[in-house]
């Protein structure tokens, strides 16, 4: 019986050597192989997002320069409203209308800019 388990358990242990070290460097190899897949990845996607991200800067900045240019002129034609309107007068639903108008487009243009 004891002679039964000692061949048993070098048979085992023969066989299972071999196995143990095959799967060692099986699995060795698909440790060291998924990084560099994992790495040119990740260099593609920064290449992406990196000219996603140029050109959505570049159409921020052009709608910001519109809208401030927009604001330009409504600024404008709101002093030339004010300075044809008398002091004592109150001011007209135009002007209010026009006055929001502004403060809109600034706050917009504002969180462009901040984030």
């Amino acid at each position: 019986m004891d002679e039964s388990r000692r061949r048993f358990l070098t048979i085992l242990l023969a066989s299972g050597v071999p196995l143990g070290i095959a799967a060692q460097t099986i699995a060795a190899q698909v440790r060291s192989s998924k990084p560099g897949q994992k790495a040119g990845q990740k260099d593609e996607d920064n290449d992406e997002t990196k000219l996603d991200s140029k050109s959505v800067l570049e159409a921020n900045q052009k709608d910001i320069k519109k809208s401030v240019e927009r604001l330009f002129q409504l600024a404008s034609e709101l002093k030339a409203e004010v300075e044809k309107t008398d002091a004592v007068q109150v001011l007209s639903v135009a002007m209010l209308k026009k006055a929001e108008e502004i403060e809109k487009l600034a706050k917009g243009i504002r969180s462009r800019t901040i984030g």
